[in-house]
Parts: C-alpha cells; structure tokens; sequence
C-alpha cells in the first residue's frame, strides 16, 4: 500500500474563508481538505491533512511525514519568512516536499519575499489560490510517478 501524502498547514490558515478573503480568497480550509482528498484518490493517493498554529508541531509533523509520508505538501503561511526548525526539518526529508501559498508572496510586504522554505523543498507552487493545493498535489504524484 501507497503512503499516504501528507498536506501541511500553518498558522492561521484554520481562518481562510474569513481571513483577508480578497488576498486569501473564500475558500475554508476543510473545502481545500476536501478538493485534495477527491482529487488524491481519484489519483491512488490518500492524504494527511493537517493544521497547526505552532512552530514546534509543525516541525512534528513534518519528522513523523520521514517515515509514513510517501511526500509532502506544505503551506508555512507566515512561518515561511521565519522559520529555521521548519528548514531544517523539511532538510531531513528522503522524499518530494512542495512548497505552496495561495497569494504570490513576491508581490506582497518586503519581508515575505525570503523564504526559508524554499530553500529546503523540491519546489514552490503560489499565487493560484486554493488551485495551489491542487497543483502542489499534481507536482508531488507525479515526482513519485517518475
């Protein structure tokens, strides 16, 4: 049996629908949960998803992901611009990890122009939207297809 892709997701992104809807757009994070598990199985992937408002759990997840994860997808959100225990966790990954955001951090404040992530995954997907989560999708399966 397949590992399941685990879906990563960081502060505040519990209050997408409400949250900046014109930067973030409308959709909840359950209706972005809910896309990805439709369109993973309709691909022979099952997912994992999950939310956390803290640095410490992410970093979790992401060292429990090393061993039941066949990749990673992963929206930092503000902990992108921050976060060194993120790299470094994601750094300790055997398998795709895919960086995504739903706004275009580069047309955005100065200081969401470093990402630290970046630097520590296969690639990064933004600036599409809740359509992000999909193509991050797309992009992991099929790295694990190659």
């Amino acid at each position: 049996m397949t590992k399941p892709i685990y879906i990563i997701n960081g502060t505040n992104l519990n209050l997408l629908g409400t949250r900046e809807p014109e930067i973030y757009g409308a959709d909840t994070l359950a209706d972005i949960e809910k896309a990805c598990g439709n369109s993973a199985k309709a691909l022979g992937f099952d997912i994992v998803f999950k939310q956390s408002n803290v640095e410490g759990e992410l970093v979790d997840i992401i060292q429990e992901a090393r061993t039941m994860a066949s990749a990673v997808i992963i929206n930092p959100a503000a902990y992108t611009h921050t976060s060194v225990a993120i790299h470094d966790a994601l750094k300790t990954l055997d398998i795709p990890a895919i960086e995504i955001h739903l706004s275009q951090p580069a047309k955005r404040e100065s200081f969401r122009r470093r990402s630290y992530v970046a630097e520590a995954v296969t690639g990064t997907i933004s600036g599409f939207g809740a359509n992000s989560y999909e193509l991050g999708l797309q992009a992991a399966i099929k790295l694990l297809n190659t």
